[in-house]
């Protein structure tokens, strides 16, 4: 019984209700003027449907008073932008006014009706306006029949405001073409925490990798000297990744802020460095101008070979390494090569090589990673335009 009474301890029960009580005062006020023809307003709505702007109200109406303090609540409050979304907005109205018809019946007559067979139980003669007991003899088994149109009063009260609030969803629901741009908005978030992850990845993977390295070729080697260079080369990396930390941050804090100061090809040379002073033995060549390779092509390949020196060094160690960048006929050609050792056998696995097959293939391009002719290769191919 308490599970079959909570909707009606519900607020939202009564403001749907009165959702649905509104159009019935306009009607109201035409019946008192125009008697003859109450179902002139409902002619009326269908030119009042088509104006644009009253989808945005009926949105309004509909929010705040079916779905109260819902964010979901699968109602848009923009106005009309197709001949379709007016359609739908005139078909909403005219069923808006159609349950307030049925509500307004319901909460008039029904609590009437009960009313009058209290007063047929009791022994007294209903009012003969009432047409359900116009003929009824006073009996106390009329009692029985109290709870029936109670019953009905609760379903309907209840029933025509959660089936106002399917159609409002149905009706006033976001159009395709706002679907189409929440689902292109959600899109673009989604890339944008991939892009992150990515950044964070590359980033301080790179730093860490390279500071655990160092550390432990410090600790093996012994030598004042060479201690001295790696904790340089440490603090010299974890300085970088500390800027590119802050820099992934301001983004997450700003969603408006546009991405700057992000690492091109043209600060390559940092990574040799890096690398070597880690242990690799790096080979790098540069064919082309890397000044002109556009921005965002530019700051990916960065990442991409970022993360193939951080594999190499987390993998095989000190190892040769030999690094090819070339910019020709539209295309940034990318590749590192190293010795296949033991720790790497099989095709590429794990986020990091496959954030690099990501950012190819979102550039339009495409890279390969996995052993070729006894080293392990990251060979990407990126359009410049």
């Amino acid at each position: 019984m308490a599970r079959f009474l909570r909707p009606l301890l519900r607020g939202t029960t009564y403001t749907r209700l009165l959702h649905l009580w509104v159009p019935m005062l306009i009607t109201s006020v035409w019946i008192f003027i125009s008697p003859d023809t109450p179902y002139a307003p409902a002619l009326m709505l269908i030119p009042v449907g088509l104006i644009p702007a009253v989808r945005i109200g009926e949105g309004v109406q509909a929010q705040l008073l079916l779905t109260p303090g819902r964010e979901d609540s699968g109602i848009s409050v923009a106005p009309s932008a197709t001949w379709r979304d007016r359609g739908r907005t005139v078909l909403w109205l005219e069923a808006r006014m159609a349950l307030g018809w049925a509500t307004t019946f319901a909460c008039v007559w029904l609590p009437i009706i009960a009313f009058q067979l209290i007063e047929a139980a009791r022994g007294r003669v209903p009012h003969d306006d009432v047409w359900l007991l116009k003929e009824a003899t006073p009996h106390g088994w009329y009692a029985l029949l109290v709870p029936l149109p109670l019953i009905a009063l609760y379903a309907a009260v209840v029933g025509l405001g959660t089936l106002a609030t399917s159609l409002a969803r149905k009706l006033l629901g976001p159009s395709r073409a706002e679907q189409l741009a929440a689902l292109e908005e959600r899109t673009e978030q989604l890339l944008e925490r991939n892009r992150i992850a990515r950044e964070l990845h590359d980033s301080i993977g790179h730093a860490l990798t390279v500071a655990v390295v160092q550390a432990g070729a410090a600790r093996a080697a012994g030598d004042p000297e060479f201690t001295e260079r790696a904790l340089g080369a440490i603090e010299e990396t974890g300085r970088a990744a500390l800027e590119d930390l802050e820099r992934v941050l301001g983004v997450l804090r700003e969603a408006e802020r546009p991405v700057s100061s992000r690492p091109t090809l043209v600060d390559a040379d940092r990574l040799w460095e890096s690398a070597r002073a880690s242990g690799a033995k790096v080979d790098a060549e540069v064919t082309g101008p890397l000044e002109t390779v556009p921005g965002p092509v530019s700051r990916e390949g960065y990442r991409i070979l970022q993360e193939a020196l951080t594999n190499v060094l987390r993998h095989a160690g000190s190892v040769p390494v030999r690094v090819r960048i070339r910019v020709a006929d539209g295309t940034l050609d990318l590749e590192v090569r190293n010795p296949l050792t033991a720790a790497i056998s099989g095709p590429g696995r794990g986020s990091g090589l496959r954030g690099i097959r990501e950012r190819a293939a979102l550039l339009g391009g495409r890279a390969h990673t996995g052993p070729d002719e006894g080293d392990w290769q990251v060979h990407a191919e990126l359009p410049l335009n």
